[in-house]
């Protein structure tokens, strides 16, 4: 080694000697690309990093420039590697000649006379330090790059290419990992040790050799106070830190949303979202926190969003990335039943009509459809209630003779106005679309709900920050502002789950068919978020309802989002706010055009619920409700009890698996039910 520094010398003062052919040989150097690949990167709408990727072979490598940089980490690396670098042309000759003497005293090497712009070229091309001609050709490309670079350029490339332990490439991956921030603010301690790392990177990893590390630091810190570039008590009290002993993982907020916008967009190096990484972060604790103790293949999905401007604050797509609950499935994008939340637009849409008003009288009764029959939830039915009462109590079949007397195209094309794309079984929309027989993402009913809070006007959603990231079509009216406010009105009016403040959150619950799916979607006068609930899979959740399981976590929501509700808009001039005496005789009663009523003593089955799960055993308890006694009970199609006047029955011989229950009248009446036996 002591060699090579003595000849490396003596060809540098030849050179000066020979500068012209010198200056033609630097010129023909054959320079290596610099324009370094840097981890793509998500970042939200303050520039706080979000989520960051490896570059093609799995280093980090982010993107940074000088001026982001701590300038005492800078004075720190200048002074302890390359005290001219702001003067000299790529090579150092005092610092070679100094290098050389040191090693001839002592017969080894005490000190390098590699230039930061030296250090730099090897980087580039991955070369050696020890080789003759590796040295030579770190020379020569060291020379060139201060010919066609400035120095603050130079700089650049060191502070991304430095190795730092591992994978870790440059300064700031190593700030974020070893330190958890970015490199605009460090320690004396946290600088010395990102000067010592490069020169032995493995052997001074703070995750694998803390003590080799915090020697290695120590030393950088002794120099610096006798360099004066610290002062002595810095220096003491800098080496008491007990430094980094493990990497921390890198910044993966909205990992979903984040992995979906650069598929989108795979050539962006970076991207800002409309996200709020404080919200989103606390977004995140509330969804994890709300699975924690449940089942492991139970999953949520939250957005939050500004329904003024459509930005995307914050976007959960599941609880965690566990494969065991398919956390890696975006829950905020699957289309799932709405269950009973497209009820609020069937009011709007039916107060436009002129259909209906809040104070119309609308009969909760047993009605049939052309066949299609459909039941409340709880099975119960509260005759003659006000439209306002029917949406607050979710009411099934007020929901569905609005929608019959709409017509079921009319209530798709109000969802295709607010900018959804529903899914309908057999692309035939029919009356089962008003209790959630469609498909519709999270997102599509966050939207929709946008919509409903911006005075009817359809807000299209949008994740992307900047110029050009807002959608260029023209927002389409959903529902006329009156009915808009009238529905807000009505849903402010439901109660709170319990604890949860009586501030007058607009909101709506939901529950899928078979239990598969818990939603709440709410809003004030300035932001909504809607709330899933349920299994990726599509299989049910017993007991899940919207009430119990998705509406605490939407108020808590709203809770972490900000300290208090924004209060919404008045109601608009033309909105009719009268009682129902006052109201023209056409809005007093609503009358169904088609329907009529069942008799009212059809039964149900009260227990098992339909889309149960059920632990096996000797005999599965059944329980019918209404209906004309005696019953026959009949399990997947079999007669299993006959003539029973009980309205309880023990049914033995079910087998494991999913069943199907049905229960005959004496009126011939029947109900069913399907459930699983595990």
């Amino acid at each position: 080694m002591t060699r090579w520094l003595f000849a490396l010398t003596l060809c540098l003062w030849g050179a000066a000697l020979a500068r012209d052919r010198i200056d033609v040989w630097i010129d023909a150097t054959a320079v290596p690309p610099l324009v370094l690949e840097t981890s793509a990167e998500v970042r939200d709408r303050n520039g706080t990093l979000l989520r960051a990727y490896t570059v093609d072979d799995g280093r980090w490598r982010l993107a940074l420039s000088p001026e982001a940089v701590d300038p005492l980490y800078l004075a720190m690396l200048k002074a302890y590697e390359d005290k001219r670098f702001d003067t000299h042309s790529g090579v150092d000759p005092r610092a070679m000649l100094r290098a050389t003497w040191q090693s001839l005293r002592a017969g080894r090497i005490v000190s390098g006379g590699s230039t930061l712009t030296m250090q730099t070229a090897r980087l580039l091309e991955n070369s050696g330090t020890g080789a003759w001609a590796g040295k030579l050709r770190q020379v020569r490309l060291a020379l060139a790059l201060e010919r066609r670079l400035e120095k603050a350029e130079v700089l650049r490339l060191y502070l991304h290419l430095a190795p730092m332990g591992g994978n870790l490439e440059g300064l700031r991956a190593a700030t974020l990992s070893y330190f958890g921030k970015e490199p605009l603010r460090l320690t004396p301690a946290e600088a010395a040790l990102l000067v010592a790392l490069p020169q032995s990177p493995e052997a001074r990893r703070p995750d694998r050799a803390p003590l080799a590390a915090v020697a290695a630091r120590d030393r950088v810190l002794a120099r610096m106070a006798r360099d004066g570039v610290i002062s002595d008590d810095t220096a003491r009290a800098a080496q008491g830190d007990t430094g980094p002993r493990q990497r921390l993982p890198f910044p993966a907020l909205a990992p979903h949303l984040s992995d979906r916008m650069m598929r989108d967009h795979p050539d962006a190096p970076r991207l800002t979202l409309t996200v709020d990484g404080d919200v989103q972060a606390k977004i995140e604790a509330l969804a994890r926190a709300t699975l924690r103790g449940r089942s492991d293949r139970l999953s949520i999905a939250i957005l939050v969003v500004d329904h003024k401007s459509g930005e995307i604050i914050a976007s959960v797509g599941s609880g965690g990335m566990d494969p065991r609950g398919q956390g890696f499935v975006d829950m905020t994008e699957a289309r799932r039943s709405p269950g009973s939340t497209l009820k609020p637009l069937i009011y709007g849409l039916a107060f436009d009509a002129g259909l209906a008003h809040p104070e119309t009288l609308i009969d909760d009764r047993p009605m049939r459809f052309d066949g299609y029959a459909p039941q409340n939830f709880d099975g119960v039915f509260r005759g003659e209630v006000r439209v306002a009462d029917a949406l607050r109590l979710s009411l099934n079949l007020p929901a569905v003779q609005l929608t019959e007397a709409l017509g079921p195209q009319n209530l798709m094309a109000a969802l295709r106005r607010a900018g959804t794309r529903p899914e309908v079984p057999g692309a035939k929309p029919g009356l089962a679309i008003a209790l959630g027989g469609l498909g519709l993402s999270l997102r599509e009913l966050t939207q929709l709900y946008a919509g409903l809070a911006n005075s009817g006007v359809a807000q299209p959603l949008h994740a992307l920050a900047g110029a050009g990231a807002t959608p260029d079509a023209t927002p389409q009216r959903i529902l006329s502002r009156a009915a808009a406010w009238q529905v807000g009105h009505i849903l402010a009016g439901l109660a709170p789950p319990p604890g949860a403040p009586a501030n007058r959150l607009s909101y709506k619950t939901g529950t899928s068919y078979g239990h598969r799916d818990a939603w709440a979607i709410g809003y004030d006068g300035a932001h909504v978020i809607g709330v899933w609930m349920g299994r990726p899979d599509g299989t049910p959740v017993p007991g899940a309802f919207g009430g119990d399981l998705a509406a605490p976590v939407l108020f808590e929501a709203f809770g972490r989002l900000k300290p208090s509700l924004e209060r919404p808009a008045p109601p608009p001039p033309e909105t009719l706010l009268i009682g129902a005496s006052q109201l023209p005789e056409p809005l007093r009663h609503f009358r169904p055009r088609d329907g009529f009523a069942l008799t009212p003593d059809q039964p149900v089955v009260a227990f098992p619920p339909d889309g149960a799960v059920l632990a096996a055993g000797a005999a599965i308890p059944a329980k019918v409700r209404d209906g004309q006694p005696p019953f026959t009970w009949l399990v997947n199609g079999r007669p299993v009890k006959t003539g029973q006047r009980n309205r309880d029955s023990l049914l033995s011989g079910v087998g494991r698996g999913f069943t199907e229950l049905a229960v005959i009248d004496a009126a011939g009446q029947s109900a069913r039910v399907k459930f699983l036996l595990e």
